[in-house]
């Protein structure tokens, strides 16, 4: 028998959660006007007052937000709360090192952990089982927002954190945890590592887990559901907008549903900003219905999908959206974690670099590597092979400066003057041999 955290609202007639959208939009625009001088003045300049949105299709009459009002408007300016009034921020990087902060009211906060709470039911939790929540904790909105969403469920819930892959292994054992959220690298790591420690899925107590934060495969869920015996789910989600939640797989696993009631989404045609109709490829856009401290109105995603009403066999009758099968940006995410090749730039630069370089990324044995490729300077190749090659220093603080840019550790090779390839054209910054999408 299928199980809801809020069963009146995910199983509410579209026409009601039109109507619930209709009237959370007409008052969300209103509020940002008066509130928000940032939006207030991207509205004024589009020449729309907050009278003219009267119908859900009226959305469209809004400007975008994107990442680049984002770093714009740092730290406050889309803030739409007294800030005596927010209890919490989260962070994710930025394209140039200026993060993006988002802020949170109490309110706020329980909206997000109720959709993590009905993502946690989705996937089989109930108040009998424990949690053990391995994403990072911290600015990261992952472990925040599951450990939130368990707590509303009534979960034992398990605040590991990332890392210490047998220490994890160990409380999983000795507390019976029944639920793993983490990203889907970690669980194929964990997978692995209790393979290696001689165990079995028969060792556990795991039924379900639930992953998100970067792309994965159905090939890589059915890797994770063999390894560690259970059924994967996954979960989507950003920091601007709240976190993990925005959308989550039920038991049919055909697309995740996206709460509806608090998350108002759109297709876009990322060339033109053209409303696309439903079932159409494009970039999805979020306006936040109901968020107090920090609303974003019409947000760029950049992410590539697709949105369909389809009747569930879960009983839930949110609209579903697609694994994102791409981007509109040049944004990749390694290990959950934003990358933009344009932060690698920066610190090449700031450092004494050539401003020549490449990202390597793949996934071997379900994670991913990131390797940059530095092409040196005329000058510095020369000084370092003049002191005998040995380019171990070099390497060391260029690794240091990227973990502190990314919040990730790459790996640093040293080229050659013009060893990297030149174009005519666009740069080939990136090669990704990563297979994340069918």
């Amino acid at each position: 028998m299928e199980r809801y955290f809020q069963e009146e609202i995910e199983t509410a007639s579209v026409d009601q959660i039109k109507a619930m959208q209709k009237e959370k939009l007409i008052k969300q625009v209103a509020y940002v006007y008066k509130n928000n001088e940032y939006y207030r003045k991207k509205m004024q300049e589009k020449g729309v007052e907050p009278g003219d949105i009267k119908e859900l299709e009226d959305i469209s009459k809004l400007p975008f937000l994107s990442k680049s009002d984002l770093r714009e408007a740092y730290p406050y300016g889309l803030l739409s709360a007294p800030l005596k009034d927010c209890v919490r921020i989260h962070s994710t990087s930025g394209t140039t090192g200026r993060r993006v902060v988002a802020f949170y009211t109490q309110h706020d906060l329980d909206l997000w952990e109720e959709c993590c709470a009905r993502a946690i039911v989705a996937a089989g939790g109930t108040a009998e089982d424990v949690v053990q929540v391995a994403y990072g904790y911290g600015l990261f909105t992952g472990g925040a927002g599951i450990h939130g969403g368990s707590h509303k469920v009534g979960c034992l819930t398990l605040p590991m954190s990332s890392g210490s892959t047998e220490r994890q292994i160990q409380f999983m054992r000795d507390l019976n945890a029944t639920i793993l959220a983490c990203t889907p690298s970690y669980a194929a790591y964990i997978g692995e590592k209790l393979h290696d420690m001689g165990l079995t899925p028969d060792d556990i107590r795991l039924k379900a887990g639930i992953f998100g934060a970067e792309p994965w495969t159905e090939e890589m869920r059915q890797n994770i559901e063999r390894n560690l015996g259970i059924k994967a789910y996954d979960i989507y989600g950003l920091t601007e907008i709240s976190g993990p939640g925005v959308a989550f797989e039920c038991s049919s696993q055909t697309g995740m549903h996206i709460n509806e009631d608090h998350f108002l989404a759109e297709i876009i045609d990322p060339d033109t900003g053209e409303v696309l109709p439903e079932g159409s490829v494009g970039e999805l856009v979020f306006t936040s219905l109901d968020k107090e401290a920090f609303p974003l109105l019409r947000y760029r995603t950049r992410d590539l999908t697709v949105i369909r009403h389809e009747k569930c066999s879960c009983g839930r009758t949110h609209i579903k959206m697609k694994k994102p099968m791409g981007r509109s940006d040049d944004m990749l995410i390694i290990r959950g974690v934003n990358v933009f090749p344009s932060q690698i730039e920066t610190v090449l630069l700031k450092e004494g670099y050539t401003p020549n370089y490449q990202i390597m990324v793949d996934r071997i044995d379900n994670e991913d590597t990131f390797d940059i490729n530095v092409e040196l300077s005329d000058e510095m190749f020369v000084k370092i092979h003049s002191n005998g090659g040995d380019d171990t220093d070099e390497k060391k603080n260029l690794t240091a400066a990227f973990k502190t840019m990314l919040g990730i550790r790459p790996k640093v090779h040293l080229l050659a003057p013009k060893s990297i390839t030149r174009s005519e054209g666009k740069a080939v910054r990136v090669v990704d041999k990563r297979k994340l999408h069918d």
